[in-house]
């Protein structure tokens, strides 16, 4: 049985994760968390690393999309560089994002990805909606109380995702 808190890829970042992966899975689609995942926290625009970032997986024909729990007025201007198509207020771990990106591109939830920093929001999103889940590690930022306590509420399912890739490459 699927353990929803469980990603189904980890890694260290976004620029990690390529084309050539994300086609081997499967996936046409890519739904993006932005704060902590493409930019620290509060960043108002995209960096040039996750612009050109995201143009790669453009020209390798994959779909994107931005899904943040984020008001509008903070994701729209984060999108004015890349022009994605965006789900503001998202409601993660909601399937909504998942359904509105397959929706918007006509694929089917196991042809999606979500990317994202967070086990509770982002990972469980893409569980409950059928999508491939991929964990990134969260870019540095003084959290506060609240997001340092869900970091140590994750690190059980983050040693679990580590303990079935271990048992994978003995398996080899």
């Amino acid at each position: 049985m699927k353990n929803y808190f469980v990603p189904d890829h980890m890694f260290a970042g976004f620029w990690e994760i390529t084309p050539e992966f994300i086609s081997s899975l499967g996936v046409r689609a890519i739904v993006l968390d932005i704060d902590n995942t493409l930019v620290t926290y509060g960043m108002e625009e995209p960096t040039e690393e996750v612009i050109s970032w995201v143009r790669g997986m453009q020209e390798a024909g994959l779909l994107l999309s931005i899904a943040s729990n984020n008001h509008a007025p903070r994701v729209e201007k984060f999108n004015e560089k890349l022009g994605l198509f965006t789900m503001c207020e998202s409601g993660k771990p909601s399937r909504k994002a998942v359904k509105n990106a397959c929706a918007r591109f006509g694929v089917k939830p196991f042809e999606c990805a979500v990317i994202g920093d967070q086990i509770f929001t982002d990972v469980l999103c893409a569980s409950r909606s059928g999508a491939v889940s991929i964990l990134v590690t969260p870019l540095p930022y003084d959290e506060n109380l609240f997001f340092r306590f869900k970091r140590v509420c994750e690190k059980p399912f983050i040693r679990a995702y580590k303990r079935r890739e271990a048992g994978k490459n003995k398996r080899k």
